[in-house]
């Protein structure tokens, strides 16, 4: 991966993380490997807990980013998920869901960021 590739990445999931914050949510962790996943994302708001994917781009030229979340990746996004919570045990969870953050850099240097709460579940 290129550097801009990479660092258009690193500043999606920045970004995404401030997003989420904002919002009400904690950082659980952020790039952690699982099930020989890679996790963009896990974050928690009460008894919720989220994995959230991140996906940035600069254009919508070839598709949005949230659509390159197909069900190849989400297949892998739940076993890197589920490997993540056997292994952290957390407390006091009684929702696990699985969110898309599609971060799109606009011509003009701004930002849109749209959250997808619950993009899939794991009984796909």
């Amino acid at each position: 991966m290129s550097n801009s590739r990479r660092d258009l990445g690193r500043e999606g999931e920045n970004r995404a993380a401030a997003f989420l914050e904002h919002r009400g949510f904690g950082i659980l962790a952020r790039n952690v490997r699982a099930g020989g996943v890679e996790l963009d994302l896990i974050v928690r708001r009460g008894t919720l807990v989220a994995i959230v994917e991140v996906k940035a781009r600069r254009s919508g030229d070839y598709g949005m980013p949230e659509e390159a979340v197909d069900a190849r990746k989400q297949a892998r996004l739940v076993r890197g998920g589920a490997a993540w919570l056997r292994e952290a045990r957390l407390r006091g969870v009684r929702r696990v869901r699985f969110d898309v953050v599609a971060c799109l850099e606009t011509s003009d240097g701004t930002w849109q960021l749209r959250h997808w709460e619950g993009a899939f579940d794991a009984s796909r």
